[in-house]
């Protein structure tokens, strides 16, 4: 007999399931565009057997209750570990029907390799791993040679980074009616902040998608328009294709690139500064956005305390990464590099423009813990703990540290983001974002003991250290281990560590908990 919570689980999945049937379409067209027909079967296959799963999870348990809290959390993990798995079908099916010769047609004239990437997602773990990245909008890739998979897959890669970006529960929510108002609330906070923009949770879904697009078609312009004028001999095909997948790659902080090399492609450092603009944008929230462009407060810019501090951040981290590598005289050009890498860093987007792998210790350290493990504002597509918590703990430390000096009578209040809390407010919301902290570092950590493990001498206990964090905190950025002749141990410690990264932790161990101990309350 389903128990009540699987039935719950399993209707909303169905849900999700169904609507990333019908996106399948949309690749398949653009494949069908480019004349890649093997990829277009894969896709309308992908689409037809993912939709027809939703469709009949949905009905089988259509008199299934609506979520509770805890269930809320478990269909959260649940739906995108099913969305990632299901997700990764088409990456098989193409490189399954694709012959050799036709796949190595997708190779650009004059390359140096003579195989197809194509080829490597034959591996059903490697087309995992792609769907976990991409779905998370992390970044990191199996693809070796990017432009050697097809169009078709290279656009299903930025794609599903973009629908993955802004939450696809809140995208269901946003085209789905059936969900009740209290049961929509819980959906929603179990994969975003729970920051409403609109009275009513249905419409604050669809606010959400309508900035993240409006933002999105903005930076395909910006793209296309400053392509076009640095690098006027561009192919102009290559041109609107790069525009597209880059923008949404950029707005989703998701890093998939249609280069070889990443961003390091153009060879162009007027491209490089051309990029900054998508990945800072991505990194802002989109409330923020929302209260800039439809409710007209342009002195959010500032005011906003994210976004003021992101801004400080970008600019002292830009100019100490940059003195690091200029210090340690091991690239080529340490500010070029430096300001790139880190704004690529701290907005989790993964975009890559120098060889990690060669830059010092200390050089990783504060990108890793300066950058990464931060991450950009909280309601916005990046990963990390998030900016907020990193300001609060910095607040709840010097009131930690000042009530020492205070009488035991003493009641003050504590100013933060333009609120005034109670000191027991303030200690809800620093035990919190504190808690958050050390479950984020305690997973890189582990991570980074078992790649140390996996990888030998190949690569040092920094590297681990730089590789762990980039598949925690979903930034894509990395020193050479993520590769399709990695560990397969190693590469799913990758994927549970995205998988975990893009909830925020506490969804999945709701998950497993569920799992082992059921979802009764328990003395603890």
């Amino acid at each position: 007999m389903v128990s009540n919570t699987l039935k719950v689980v399993l209707k909303q999945n169905g849900s999700i399931l169904t609507l990333l049937g019908i996106l399948e379409i949309i690749p398949c067209m653009v494949s069908m565009l480019y004349h890649e027909w093997y990829s277009s079967v894969g896709f309308l296959f992908s689409s037809i057997l993912i939709s027809t799963t939703g469709i009949l999870l949905s009905t089988l348990f259509t008199d299934a209750d609506e979520p509770h809290y805890n269930q809320s959390l478990i269909i959260a993990a649940s739906g995108w570990l099913c969305l990632t798995l299901l997700g990764s079908l088409p990456f098989f099916f193409i490189a399954i029907i694709t012959p050799q010769d036709v796949m190595n047609q997708f190779i650009p004239v004059n390359a140096a390799y003579s195989e197809s990437s194509l080829v490597f997602f034959r591996s059903p773990l490697h087309c995992f791993f792609e769907s976990m990245s991409g779905f998370t909008t992390t970044g990191l890739t199996m693809a070796v040679h990017e432009p050697s998979v097809g169009k078709g897959v290279l656009f299903y890669r930025s794609f599903i980074q973009w629908i993955g970006g802004a939450g696809f529960i809140v995208m269901v929510l946003a085209v789905f009616k059936q969900t009740s108002g209290k049961s929509a609330i819980l959906l929603y906070g179990s994969e975003s902040n729970g920051l409403k923009l609109r009275p009513r949770v249905i419409e604050t879904a669809r606010a959400i998608w309508k900035v993240y697009l409006l933002i999105t078609l903005f930076s395909v312009f910006y793209l296309f328009v400053g392509t076009l004028l640095i690098l006027p001999d561009y192919p102009l095909k290559d041109n609107i294709f790069d525009a597209i997948n880059h923008a949404m790659a950029g707005q989703s902080t998701g890093g998939f690139s249609t280069l070889d090399d990443s961003i390091a492609g153009y060879n162009s450092v007027k491209m490089d500064m051309l990029l900054l603009l998508p990945m800072i944008l991505g990194s802002f929230s989109i409330p923020f956005y929302y209260k800039v462009i439809f409710e007209q407060k342009i002195s959010e810019i500032w005011k906003d305390i994210q976004t003021r501090s992101l801004i400080i951040a970008f600019v002292v981290g830009c100019v100490i990464q940059s003195l690091l590598l200029l210090r340690a005289e091991i690239v080529p050009n340490p500010v070029r590099e430096g300001v790139f890498q880190f704004i690529s860093a701290m907005s989790t987007t993964g975009w890559q423009t120098s060889n990690i792998g060669n830059w010092d210790w200390i050089s990783i350290l504060f990108i890793v813990s300066a950058g990464m493990f931060i991450g950009g504002a909280s309601g916005a597509t990046v990963g990390g703990i998030k900016i907020i918590r990193a300001l609060i703990i910095k607040k709840g430390l010097r009131w930690q540290i000042n009530k020492t000096f205070l009488s035991e009578h003493t009641v003050k209040s504590i100013r933060f983001n333009g609120k005034s809390l109670l000191p027991e407010e303030m200690y809800e919301e620093f035990t919190k974002a504190a808690s958050m902290a050390i479950m984020f570092f305690l997973l890189i950590l582990g991570s980074s003991v078992i790649t140390t493990f996996c990888t030998g001498s190949d690569y040092s206990i920094a590297d681990a250290l730089f590789e762990s964090t980039s598949a925690q905190a979903t930034v894509g950025l990395s020193t050479g281990i993520t590769d399709p002749s990695m560990s397969p141990v190693l590469e799913l410690v990758y994927i549970f560590q995205m998988w975990a990264g893009r909830l925020e932790i506490i969804p999945v161990f709701a998950m497993i908990r569920a799992i082992f101990m059921g979802v009764n309350p328990k003395i603890i």
